[in-house]
């Protein structure tokens, strides 16, 4: 008899299933250094995760008085939601332990660098979210950094055509 799980799709609980990524944030900013955190959500904004509504191109990480918060994370309201509905642009605490929120106030504190989310996605059940320590890049680093990037892949190409 076959086995029933090969055919069925992808569930939420599976390891890492990614609900949104940040593509842009590879671009414009320089990754130093990334850590993985919780985030506090109420029961509609996890229904409207589900489904994949939300944008996190625009969000960002503060530090405020020893606790951790993602601002500008737009989790779109559940349709079937009662009238408790979330607000869609609220501020989200994250869930970090406080030797990483040293770590990222020490990091807020040097010029120039900031905290962007880079992914969001479910782990074991528990929505999680990918935040990197960044330092922004200008117009001609971004340029530098694709011709890098485009060169590198020449050369994989020309060592796999020899092989």
């Amino acid at each position: 008899m076959a086995n029933k799980t090969e055919n069925t799709p992808k569930s939420d609980s599976s390891p890492n299933h990614m609900i949104a990524r940040n593509r842009k944030a590879r671009h414009d900013y320089e990754i130093i250094d990334t850590y993985e955190a919780g985030i506090s959500l109420i029961g509609s904004e996890v229904k409207s995760l589900r489904l994949g509504k939300v944008n996190i191109s625009d969000s960002y990480a503060t530090v405020t008085k020893g606790q951790a918060f993602l601002k500008n994370l737009h989790i779109s309201p559940y349709a079937m939601a009662t009238v408790n509905a979330h607000e869609p642009l609220r501020i989200r605490r994250l869930l970090l332990h406080k030797r990483e929120i040293r770590k990222l106030t020490r990091a807020l504190d040097e010029q120039g660098l900031t905290i962007v989310p880079l992914a969001l996605y479910f782990k074991k059940g528990l929505v999680k979210i990918e935040l990197a320590v960044a330092r922004g890049r200008k117009k001609f680093d971004k340029r530098e950094a694709q011709s890098k990037r485009d060169s590198d892949r020449a050369m994989q190409r020309a060592i796999k055509i020899d092989n």
